[in-house]
């Protein structure tokens, strides 16, 4: 437990700890008096902080052989998550260069990074880019012929759906549209979420698309409403594009009046001090009514963004961690070690920003190929390092909310 908490507060004696329990628990005597029998009963998600301290290491130099022991340890289950079958194949690519059985090792490694890359998230592109492949594209669907949309247009439960979303009832109209979704099949799906998005309900629209599995219409997929009024503020703030839209769509789901649980509102959810303080910041004339119309609110949160850029040297990962978490957290996570990007991304602290952070640049990645920008790296939006802000580097706003 103690191993687990520094882990999780990034403390660079964490992975010694963990050393430490599994050396206490081979040299402890059971109740038969029988020596190295005890078994360690690890707490919940206990060893996805061992991992994740291994790769932070000693000094920014990841312990790979803590990390395959480590994620051998997990619940099977557990293993085939993508994010721990990339990092079991990244040790093991590492440690082959000191083993009798490299290429053995080496296989292992591509196979298991090989098995990723037909998915379309964070770790499918990391390892897509590992072995030096091109980014998946799928190739677009045949167009919904008019019986398939007829059919998705004639539905009950859909339609019974939009009439609840259309008054207001959001949970309610979900929870109707995702109960007539049962059962569907690839085309089904792709019509059904053709009608949300003919009808501009985006969140159903995306949410919908996603659960094809051969049939894939990334423009379904990342759509790009608002087109004209996204490009103008990001022009404005001079920011990218994809970027902007990755982070919009995590966000919000393109659902101009979303408001979270903690009172964030609009497109960009802003809260309302951060939406004051950047209506200050860039004069612009503000009322907190404004901060769901459509402009306005999209003008503050790429104000906002532009401002978490400029404060993190243009680093798009620390950049997203301060838009979810706080920009205080970001400056304080990055404190330590300088470490290769990916690992700094697998060790926030917070389960939920770990998952945004992904998501965003994945995000981004699959927008710049939507919209027309030329295929961008998850690699290029990482950066190579995150790691303590550089001397000389200028000043961090501290009043940045």
């Amino acid at each position: 437990m103690v191993a687990k908490q520094s882990a999780f507060r990034l403390l660079p004696e964490a992975s010694t700890q963990f050393q430490r329990a599994e050396l206490v628990a081979s040299q402890a005597v059971d109740a038969t008096g029988a020596k190295g029998s005890v078994e360690l009963e690890w707490p919940d998600d206990a060893l996805a902080w061992k991992a994740r301290a291994a790769l932070r290491g000693t000094a920014g130099q990841p312990r790979w052989q803590q990390v395959v022991q480590a994620i051998n340890a997990m619940p099977s289950a557990d293993q085939r998550e993508p994010s721990w079958v990339y990092w079991k194949a990244r040790a093991l690519n590492a440690l082959a260069a000191s083993s009798q059985d490299a290429e053995g090792m080496r296989s292992q490694a591509r196979a298991a990074l090989s098995s990723l890359v037909s998915g379309t998230h964070f770790y499918a592109k990391l390892a897509a880019e590992d072995l030096g492949q091109p980014a998946l594209r799928f190739s677009r669907p045949l167009p919904l012929s008019a019986a398939e949309r007829d059919a998705a247009a004639a539905h009950p439960g859909l339609t019974r759906a939009l009439a609840m979303l259309g008054l207001g009832l959001r949970s309610e109209g979900v929870k109707e549209w995702n109960f007539s979704l049962r059962g569907m099949g690839d085309r089904e799906l792709l019509a059904a979420a053709q009608r949300a998005c003919d009808q501009a309900v985006w969140d159903r629209c995306i949410n919908t698309s996603e659960r094809t599995r051969v049939e894939v219409d990334m423009a379904q997929r990342f759509v790009a409403p608002f087109r004209s009024d996204v490009l103008s503020q990001a022009n404005a703030a001079g920011i990218d594009l994809a970027y902007v839209y990755g982070l919009i769509r995590q966000e919000s789901r393109f659902v101009t009046d979303a408001r979270s649980h903690v009172g964030a509102s609009g497109l960009m959810q802003l809260m309302p001090a951060t939406a004051r303080w950047t209506a200050r910041k860039i004069g612009l004339p503000y009322q907190p009514g404004q901060v769901t119309d459509l402009k306005t609110n999209l003008a503050l949160g790429a104000g906002y963004l532009k401002l978490l850029l400029d404060n993190f040297g243009g680093s798009q990962a620390l950049a997203a961690v301060a838009y979810n978490a706080g920009p205080s957290r970001s400056r304080r996570w990055r404190d330590g070690p300088v470490l290769d990007s990916a690992i700094w991304v697998e060790n926030i602290p917070f389960n939920e920003t770990r998952d945004y952070v992904k998501k965003v640049l994945t995000n981004a990645v699959d927008y710049a190929s939507v919209l027309g920008q030329g295929s961008t790296s998850i690699r290029a939006r990482l950066g190579v390092a995150i790691g303590p802000q550089e001397p000389g580097s200028p000043l961090a706003d501290k009043d940045l909310p």
